[in-house]
């Protein structure tokens, strides 16, 4: 079960209503990389998740604390909706069109659906979608995945703060850049401590590798016409995982044949000149 607490886990007042900004935080609420998405992610990871222990508390732990960012997040668009729009502002509408302008910057359906309040949705306004999470149940997998959505996510907080100058704003987002640089140094020392276990190893899953094309498990092929890609790490020597060798290919040949489809099916009406006696036959025999 969860428990609520009224208190928000850290401020969220601005100096100001900005109906403006209030559209672009949204992002940080419903977008791909925003906080509803982290959310979920650590949920169903640690739904997804058949090892008790560390961690799983981990995940369950972190996954609470997002929720409690969804719900900081959400106060803090409310509060720079804060007489937008009102008779007031329709007014200064009216009276100016430059205030117009920053007006119409809010997204409607802050106004329309949710009654000035926050939306789950991005900052043009696009539905958040589950699709968004990775939670797949081996947690080498996943901890990149939330290591990437954490960088992501500061990424765009940062850009955020400097794109305001509201004490308050700029407050809370000091907080939440900083609670993302914990949680992307948290996932990196559990994708260290997953191989110090030995319950993963640095190619995800570690398995399968007698299986696969040994011949091509450690090569780059050089498929563009830059140049500098033998320059780097990844171009000679061990790989990360301890097993493999890499190397670089510089003149690459396909290995496979044409790539050509079977003639479809006649009755799918697909241009197809192999399919063209096929068709005659079946408008004769239709008719």
């Amino acid at each position: 079960m969860f428990l609520h607490t009224s208190r928000l886990q850290f401020e969220a007042k601005p100096a100001n209503p900005d109906a403006h900004f209030a559209r672009k935080l949204q992002e940080l609420i419903g977008g791909a990389f925003g906080e509803m998405t982290v959310t979920m992610q650590y949920l169903f990871q640690g739904w997804n998740c058949r090892m008790e222990g560390k961690y799983k508390d981990l995940i369950m732990d972190v996954a609470t604390e997002e929720i409690g960012h969804v719900e900081m997040l959400a106060t803090m668009v409310a509060r720079l909706l804060e007489g937008a729009p009102s008779e007031v502002t329709a007014k200064m509408v009216a009276d100016d069109p430059v205030v117009a302008a920053v007006i119409g910057g809010m997204d409607p359906q802050q106004a329309i659906v949710s009654g000035g309040g926050p939306t789950l949705s991005d900052a043009n306004g696009v539905p958040w979608n589950g699709r968004y999470i990775v939670a797949s149940g081996n947690l080498m997998a996943d901890f990149r995945a939330n290591v990437a959505a954490e960088a992501q996510g500061r990424l765009q907080t940062a850009r955020l703060y400097n794109m305001t100058d509201d004490p308050g704003v700029r407050d809370m987002l000091k907080f939440n850049l900083a609670r993302d640089t914990a949680h992307q140094n948290m996932w990196l020392a559990a994708i260290e401590e997953l191989q110090e276990d030995g319950l993963e190893g640095p190619v995800s899953p570690s398995a399968l590798f007698d299986e696969e094309h040994q011949e091509h498990a450690g090569t780059i092929w050089h498929n563009s016409d830059g140049t500098a890609g033998p320059e780097g790490r990844w171009a000679s020597g061990p790989a990360p995982d301890g097993t493999h060798e890499f190397s670089y290919l510089m003149n690459v040949e396909p290995l496979g044949g044409k790539a050509s489809a079977p003639p479809p099916d006649p009755l799918l009406y697909a241009t197809s000149p192999a399919n063209l006696g096929l068709i005659e036959r079946a408008i004769r025999k239709l008719t």
